[in-house]
């Protein structure tokens, strides 16, 4: 069920009214949002939903033995058994077919032909996200950072939250579910600054995203045949697509859990304002930066130790990060590109520089800031083009080309109405980079003012919905 579908306007009133009505009940509550979870996930595929009930009882009962066992070797053996059932899994359905080509190309290439055997299997949507949520849990009452629930419908429902399940935010129990399991009130601010937040998602995925995806499809699948002005507006523009179409949809479910008293972490905090790399991975993605930072490079030895040790360690995270987003080589390299941007900063101490927001305490950037953020923000497209290409051959010819003396034309396929629009984002976010969200306007003193807002921008959503697009995240 897509957010921006007919039938999630359908649904959403539906799950809010059952579930208000029973606000004296926590356990009702919890049971009505647990299946309207499963409803939502089962619209894509109702195949695959026995698969979600089954990993989310895996790390149920592996997280409760780990808890009771009473030696470590016991401990380490259930979670071993949940580590490797679900890596299993995530290996089978997203990444089997990969490794089967890639060893038949290797092979080939040494003078060895063979067919190799490939699986005709459909990606579970969001398996990558709720598999992750799994091992959170039962890593961190490994460490003793949390302790289990006995509850079953409690942890399903932390597992499966529908607003979080198919794309993130990555959550972690000891966020979570302390609140699935408490008792939540009625909060009308709560409920219209989710309603808020949801408008705002929703103008960045349908306005912005879904138009962009028409013009970048169309460069992308002809690199060949545009100048190199037109490429580097395809692949800013695809900067902004990825950019509006995955924290639209962290916009619209972070909004939507507020509807039901329930917070869920931040996913981005305007990351196109970043001063170097190292402050754009702390405010794109952050659930899944923070996952490999928690999970992967501090257990690796993080930043600890010898510079080699430093390097390797990062590279790792970020070849890792990237090979999560897909079975392709773009991703890997996409990965690895950011990698390398990122080690001259871990190298000099500069990683944790640029903590705080751009510009504070001003209404304008300096000339520094100004340029930084557009250093960074170039540097970040370039590596979007490995993460959109077809192939990394692909990749290079588009960067190659956009490298050429065409790139002094003027861009073949523009449009201005999707342009302003872009400027009208940069603005709001720019004047709202203090807020949650971009439309945390709750204090503006002028209601009729807000009010115009809101009309206006569900104007150009209903306006646009025409070319709907699936979101970009849901193949990972």
């Amino acid at each position: 069920m897509l957010f921006n579908s007919i039938a999630f306007a359908i649904f959403l009133p539906i799950v809010f009214l059952l579930y208000w009505l029973n606000k004296s009940r926590l356990s009702i509550q919890n049971i009505i949002l647990l299946v309207a979870s499963y409803v939502f996930y089962s619209w894509w595929d109702s195949r695959f939903l026995l698969l979600l009930i089954f990993s989310t009882a895996l790390d149920f009962f592996s997280g409760l033995k780990i808890y009771q066992s009473k030696t470590h070797k016991s401990k380490k053996a259930w979670l071993y058994i949940s580590v490797i059932i679900n890596l299993s899994f995530l290996a089978t359905f997203k990444y089997f077919n990969f490794f089967a080509l890639s060893l038949e190309t290797a092979l080939s290439s040494a003078g060895v032909h063979i067919n190799a055997w490939t699986l005709e299997i459909v990606l579970p949507v969001g398996i990558s996200f709720y598999t992750f949520h799994g091992l959170s849990y039962v890593f961190d009452i490994y460490h003793q950072r949390a302790r289990p629930t006995s509850n079953f419908i409690n942890y399903s429902l932390f597992v499966s939250f529908f607003p979080l399940l198919v794309a993130g935010p990555i959550e972690r129990a000891t966020h979570l579910l302390p609140q699935i399991e408490v008792g939540r009130k009625f909060d009308y601010r709560k409920v219209t600054d989710g309603l808020r937040q949801i408008l705002w998602g929703l103008f960045k995925k349908v306005v912005i995203a879904d138009q962009c995806a028409s013009i970048v499809n169309t460069i992308f699948n002809n690199p060949a045949g545009y100048h190199g002005s037109t490429l580097l507006f395809g692949a800013i523009l695809f900067s902004f697509q990825i950019y509006c179409d995955f924290s639209g949809y962290s916009d619209i479910a972070l909004g939507t859990a507020r509807l039901f008293g329930i917070e869920l972490v931040r996913n981005f905090s305007y990351p196109y304002f970043s001063r170097s790399i190292a402050e754009f991975w702390r405010r794109w993605h952050i659930s899944l930066s923070s996952w490999f930072r928690d999970y992967v490079y501090i257990p690796m030895g993080g930043s600890r130790g010898s510079k080699w040790q430093k390097v390797r360690n990062t590279l790792a995270m970020f070849l890792i990060s990237g090979f999560w987003h897909g079975a392709n080589w773009t991703f890997l390299a996409w990965g690895l590109f950011n990698g390398i941007l990122f080690l001259p900063l871990l190298l000099t101490g500069q990683n944790r520089k640029h903590t705080t927001i751009v510009a504070e305490g001003s209404r304008l950037p300096s000339l520094t800031e100004g340029a930084q953020m557009i250093g960074t923000f170039l540097l970040i497209t370039i590596g979007w083009i490995f993460f959109r290409a077809n192939s990394i051959a692909q990749a290079i010819t588009y960067i190659t080309r956009i490298f050429s003396v065409s790139l002094f034309t003027q861009p073949e396929l523009f449009s201005n109405m999707l342009f302003k629009f872009i400027v009208l984002l940069i603005f709001i976010e720019w004047i709202q980079r203090r807020k949650l969200h971009g439309l945390a306007i709750d204090r503006l003193r002028f209601q009729v003012v807000r009010w115009a807002i809101y009309i206006l921008l569900i104007y150009f959503i209903c306006y646009f919905a025409g070319a709907k697009q699936g979101f970009i995240y849901f193949q990972f």
